[in-house]
């Protein structure tokens, strides 16, 4: 988990969140909300809902970003030594205290939501902690828990919307509907390509610090090749939400056309196996995700326009 960034341009506590992909991190909860209301209930969340749920969501991921920050106030001196903790212009003290206050902002959005999104908040939580605090510092396998962790970011949102039977007996005849399942996982394994590729640029830095992470371990050029493959699961993925959901033109004219992108910046990566490549890989890969959601979104709010629009012209 790493900041493209090392330059101060904001207010150290916004500096914080990875305002240079707050695109993803806000499109993330907004689409999976939107897709579990539609296919749960044929229609769009009460509004109150849909804000708690894009802050809680937003809230969440941003907490696990500035714990990290904490984690690796050691390496970021190497590799980011502009970014607030190691330039010391924020302690890590109100670090540890700002992503407590985001942490506990994205538990009560969860608990006034589900229950279950609660519990499914506190595993994520705990997984990302053991990436953060302890997995970085001991195996090359560390970026494993991110993925997973992130994986359950959409389902978190999706059961606010679908309640897997804490609340009511979903109309699917399963936990989770196989849309959801999809999300989940293409968040996962794009996760894994998006975490290493920004962890093949910190290279230097883990190594000088002792940190065994999968470039360290095994090189760039291998990452790289893994980078490739996780991204090539995760854009088949993220067609097969589509297929799933029933979902329209617009989404799959922009997840496939962002997908092709992105692979084809993934397969440069392979080309030019460079810690530099790799932290443009990041950033890229925040854009491919902010524009898949952000096609998901649109293509819902047509769905459900089109079929309100039928029902007027019915009556």
């Amino acid at each position: 988990m790493v900041s493209i960034s090392d330059s101060k341009t904001t207010h150290p506590f916004i500096e914080l969140l990875r305002p240079e992909i707050a695109d993803m991190d806000l499109a993330l909860p907004a689409a999976s909300a939107l897709l579990a209301s539609y296919l749960a209930t044929g229609s769009l969340p009460p509004i109150f809902s849909f804000v708690i749920a894009v802050i809680g969501g937003y809230a969440a991921i941003t907490s696990s970003y500035v714990y990290n920050d904490c984690c690796d106030v050691d390496i970021d001196s190497i590799n980011l030594p502009n970014r607030p903790l190691p330039s010391r212009e924020l302690s890590k003290q109100k670090a540890l205290k700002y992503a407590l206050f985001l942490g506990l902002i994205a538990s009560a959005a969860a608990l006034i939501l589900n229950p279950e999104s609660f519990v499914v908040l506190i595993v994520a939580v705990l997984i990302i902690s053991i990436y953060s605090s302890v997995a970085k510092r001991t195996t090359f396998l560390s970026f494993i828990p991110v993925g997973i962790a992130y994986g359950l970011v959409p389902i978190g949102v999706w059961l606010a919307f679908d309640p897997a039977g804490v609340l009511k007996q979903p109309d699917y005849g399963a936990i989770l509907p196989l849309p959801a399942i999809f999300l989940g996982l293409m968040m996962c394994f794009t996760d894994w390509g998006f975490t290493l590729s920004g962890v093949a640029r910190d290279v230097e830095g883990d190594r000088s610090r002792g940190a065994p992470t999968l470039p360290v371990t095994f090189g760039v050029p291998v990452t790289s090749i893994f980078v490739f493959i996780m991204w090539i699961v995760g854009v088949f993925a993220s067609i097969a939400i589509g297929i799933t959901a029933h979902l329209g033109p617009v989404f799959f004219i922009g997840a496939i056309l962002a997908g092709l992108w992105m692979l084809s910046q993934s397969f440069d990566f392979i080309q030019n196996p460079t810690p530099q490549r790799g932290g443009r890989l990041f950033l890229q890969g925040s854009r491919y995700r902010g524009i898949m959601f952000g096609s998901l979104i649109v293509d819902v709010l047509l769905l459900v326009l089109s079929t309100t629009y039928a029902s007027i012209l019915w009556w």
